[in-house]
């Protein structure tokens, strides 16, 4: 059994150097793996990332590793309360999105987190567990994951419903952002309705056929309206007034974006500036889902029980964290770095130790 403290496993300190914490055994455990080895395997190990290879690299047996899968409860907030001492939680901008974590050749009647969902990066459904994540970047530029959800169709909730549910979450523990930023998923009426009333400025992602007009004249589609390169103040069906700007891609396509300010005074002066570093900011999310999936092993599992997936991502998510922590104390140069590094050390020993002996056997 376990409970919850004001005690934790600091991811900088020493390895069980403790301080307001994730939580505390209710009973000495006799377990070989815990939760910062597994973290610090998924942080170094490039390819697999399922028990057996854990047993092989600290030597301790597959049984071990999947009992403490299975044994942890983490929940969203035991990530926030380890990273919340390392973020400026006021004044920052919580980016809200979603990715598919591929397990294209599982059965998805073994498990109840595995089902079809959307690619972009295939441009279908998949097989794969839903992973909604609510991404903080504070005004020093440090980001980090604070809250997530993975998609369960037994809760009987849409992903926009997780997203709401994590915003009020978030807020309540404190976080106060400037602004919330989406794509056009995460922009339905109620979305919007709800993030104004939450006193959020939000720059989100519209669909091409959003209902909008400008003043006096009758609605239309977004993509019907001359948008000049400053933004174009418009009324969303519904809603109320926003300003949209458009994005041309080298490929022709366009995306429309709507941002709205809890001061309307400044909704006018929002400038396309000021609209870029928004959207610079919330491409943030992209790169984490990307350094999530080459980097923490997010996919690597090779477990079907519910409980012992759930502990797997969140230990990718904190992987991920600990590599954003060594970015910030300049330990590593990026989050790519540190694999690179390892990769390097082996290789540079390997070939040091067959040329002493070649050395050996000539001499």
């Amino acid at each position: 059994m376990i409970s919850k403290a004001n005690t934790r496993y600091s991811l900088s300190g020493d390895r069980y150097q403790r301080r307001k914490a994730i939580r505390l055994l209710s009973k000495p455990s006799t377990a070989r793996c815990d939760l910062d080895q597994y973290t610090y395997f998924l942080m170094s190990e490039p390819k697999y990332a399922g028990c057996c290879r854990l047993s092989e690299v600290i030597e301790v047996s597959r049984h071990s590793v999947n009992r403490f899968l299975l044994r942890e409860q983490y929940e969203p907030k035991d990530l926030f309360t380890e990273v919340k001492e390392n973020l400026n939680l006021i004044g920052g901008v919580l980016s809200g999105d979603d990715t598919v974590i591929e397990k294209i050749y599982s059965d998805v009647t073994k498990s109840e987190l595995i089902g079809y969902y959307w690619s972009g990066k295939h441009h279908k459904s998949i097989k794969g567990i839903n992973l909604l994540t609510l991404y903080y970047t504070d005004p020093d530029g440090q980001s980090m994951p604070i809250n997530y959800r993975l998609y369960n169709p037994l809760d009987n909730k849409t992903k926009n419903d997780y997203l709401r549910e994590m915003i009020k979450e978030v807020i309540n523990w404190g976080v106060k952002p400037s602004a919330i930023t989406t794509d056009c998923w995460y922009s339905s009426k109620k979305n919007l309705r709800f993030f104004r009333n939450k006193k959020l400025n939000f720059q989100v992602g519209i669909a091409k056929n959003r209902q909008v007009k400008i003043e006096g004249e009758k609605y239309k589609r977004v993509e019907d309206l001359e948008i000049a390169s400053e933004g174009l103040i418009v009324t969303i069906k519904e809603f109320g007034k926003v300003k949209v700007f458009k994005r041309t891609f080298k490929d022709g396509s366009c995306r429309y974006y709507a941002t709205f300010r809890c001061d309307k005074s400044k909704l006018m002066d929002w400038t396309r500036v000021e609209f870029r570093e928004l959207q610079e900011i919330h491409w943030g999310i992209e790169c984490y889902h990307r350094a999530l999936k080459q980097l923490c092993g997010l996919s690597k599992f090779q477990v079907r029980k519910t409980k012992s997936i759930i502990t797997h991502i969140f230990c990718s998510l904190r992987a991920f964290c600990q590599l954003e922590l060594m970015r910030i104390k300049e330990t590593i140069e990026s989050w790519y770095s540190l694999q690179r590094e390892l990769s390097l050390k082996v290789a540079r020993e390997f070939i040091l130790e067959q040329l002493y002996s070649s050395a050996s056997l000539t001499a």
